[in-house]
């Protein structure tokens, strides 16, 4: 006979979602976690700073691989590339 009940989520299986919940981010509004712009992440961004799952965060949501943007292990992400302050600050300054 077999159990209905699923398999414990294996922290090492990299398919696991057991990160999630343990994300200092986690039940944070979706348009903080993945805003494009630091004033708007930064709740999210003060959040990594005591993210217990940082690592795991960067490896599973991969963004520099698929275009990500947002809040992923401590650094803003857009377009699948990080944002600098020095990047932030032209912006708003009005140079490219």
């Amino acid at each position: 006979m077999t159990s209905s009940t699923p398999p414990p989520d294996d922290e090492r299986d990299p398919r696991s979602t057991w990160w999630r919940s343990a994300a200092a981010c986690s039940g944070m509004p979706p348009q903080i976690v993945f805003a494009r712009r630091e004033r708007d992440a930064a709740p999210a961004l003060r959040a990594c700073a005591r993210c217990p799952v940082l690592r795991r965060c960067e490896e599973t949501v991969a963004p520099a691989d698929n275009w990500f943007d947002g809040v992923s292990a401590g650094r803003l992400w857009r377009n699948g590339r990080p944002v600098t302050r020095a990047q932030h600050t032209a912006k708003h300054r009005g140079e490219s």
